[in-house]
């Protein structure tokens, strides 16, 4: 007899092969494997896919934040805590993966077909925990998102003020959310392909550039490294790490993009793995030379001196911030398609002109919040401590809490941890940390760092932490030497 966990898994293997011919059939993809070239720039769903989906996507405009976290933190600080929640939340995504699985696999058992219909995470806590599940991780994931998409327009404005000035960030919000409410044209993730290989060679880009131009900048002068200074300071800077490596709230769409979705367990970390690549030498460099000059300067563009070089820099991370905006909003998309009956329609149009709506208050929003940098540690606090840590943890708890569901399991414990213990042991510290050092001291330091911004800046600020102007049109001044 084949157990019920290898049932499962080759019954989504045998659906998601189906789909994959139905998908190519589609696309105009001949049986003898010759790929048109549709399909290979718009309609992806392979592991690598799913590498780029989440490599791309976990590191945008933070990159520019995480020097400004370095500050608050301290230079050894920075590196652990990047390293601690970079493994954490491999952790948690892989979590949701296998939960994700579960589901699918007890719906298979039920004759349930996904066809036309994208999973969601709400919905997977809904089958495996019940209505109230479903409320909470529909409540977080959406109003994370909401505000995922709203932090890129803000950096969207916050970074194209750096090549042109003669317009104030307020208004370049209004330019990019125009530019950015495009994205409802674009269907699911299976057609981020092009976007999501595009995006990674542009943050790999803009990472680089940032490590490169503060080393041959070098220090500036009088450079001091005083952080941690303040326990308010650094327990904003540790959620804005938090924040940069909780990025899979969209995970379960990224899956269910996939051809073979059981294959997705350990993609995130792998990209993960990457993402260190990035960030930990573009943050450590920055801080080098700059040092606690970056307190005041949020966005690390804003202490590079103008060159052809940071301006490409600034508009690939604009083009990037453009799809990242895709990946938050998309979710999102999909919600507000199931909530008014049009998720099933085929018509992209029609798809397109009821998503709009959802666009209106990201755009609102961003008017009202332009802090980059304090928003991050924030929402970080608020929305990512739950939304991509606890809930998955207590949901993989609660989920495989009986010896016969641990028994039939689609998915056994990993072979790094193969006992249930082991899991359970790890998902409560997760929960324990988190709810203390995230969601606690986190929300505490990023609340109070955030109603500061509003104090000094007011809200609807017409150009956040802008240089002052001698007159209108005078170039930006050179970045203080201290």
């Amino acid at each position: 007899m084949v157990p019920a966990g290898d049932q499962a898994e080759e019954a989504i293997v045998a659906d998601a092969g189906k789909e994959e011919a139905e998908v190519r059939a589609a696309m105009g993809v001949e049986q003898d494997g010759k790929f048109s070239m549709t399909s290979l720039l718009w309609h992806g769903g392979s592991v690598w896919d799913a590498w780029f989906s989440c490599a791309s996507n976990q590191v945008a405009q933070v990159l520019l934040t995480l020097p400004y976290s370095f500050s608050q933190l301290g230079m050894l600080s920075g590196l652990l805590l990047q390293v601690f929640y970079g493994l954490m939340g491999s952790w948690t995504a892989y979590l949701i993966s296998v939960l994700y699985v579960e589901y699918r696999a007890r719906k298979e058992k039920e004759g349930v077909s996904f066809k036309n219909h994208v999973i969601q995470w709400f919905e997977v806590l809904d089958g495996l925990l019940g209505p109230y599940w479903k409320a909470a991780g529909l409540a977080f994931n959406c109003t994370f998102l909401l505000f995922g998409s709203v932090i890129q327009l803000i950096a969207c404005a916050s970074n194209i003020y750096y090549i042109n000035d003669r317009l104030d960030k307020r208004t370049w919000t209004y330019i990019f959310g125009a530019c950015c409410s495009t994205t409802v044209f674009i269907p699911s993730f299976h057609n981020y392909r092009i976007w999501s290989f595009l995006g990674l060679g542009m943050t790999t880009y803009t990472a680089w550039y940032l490590a490169i131009a503060a080393a041959v900048h070098g220090q500036v002068d009088g450079v001091t490294h005083s952080g941690p200074s303040k326990m308010v300071l650094y327990f904003t800077g540790a959620t804005n790490i938090l924040y940069t490596f909780g990025g899979h709230a969209v995970t379960v769409e990224i899956m269910h993009a996939m051809w073979k979705p059981q294959k997705f367990k350990y993609i995130y970390l792998v990209a993960t793995l990457y993402v260190f690549t990035l960030t930990l030498p573009s943050a450590s460099a920055m801080y080098w030379a700059f040092g606690d000059a970056l307190l005041t300067h949020s966005n690390a563009f804003s202490l590079l001196p103008r060159s052809g070089w940071r301006d490409a820099a600034v508009i690939l991370m604009l083009i990037h911030q453009f799809i990242t905006f895709g990946f938050a909003c998309t979710p999102l998309y999909f919600v507000w398609e199931k909530a008014i009956g049009m998720h099933g329609t085929r018509s992209v149009l029609a798809r397109a002109l009821a998503r709009l709506p959802i666009v209106v208050p990201i755009w609102f929003l961003a008017i009202i919040f332009p802090f980059f940098g304090p928003i991050n540690s924030a929402v970080g606090a608020l929305l990512v401590s739950f939304t991509v840590y606890i809930i998955p943890s207590l949901s993989h708890i609660l989920t495989y809490r009986s010896a016969s569901a641990r028994l039939n399991a689609a998915e056994k414990p990993p072979p790094f941890l193969p006992s249930w213990s082991g899991m359970f042991v790890v998902n409560v510290f997760v929960v324990a940390w988190v709810l203390v050092v995230g969601f606690g001291l986190g929300g505490w330091a990023s609340v109070t760092n955030f109603i500061k911004q509003i104090d000094t800046f007011g809200l609807f600020a017409k150009c956040y932490q802008c240089p002052p102007r001698a007159h209108a049109g005078a170039p930006l001044p050179a970045p203080p030497r201290h």
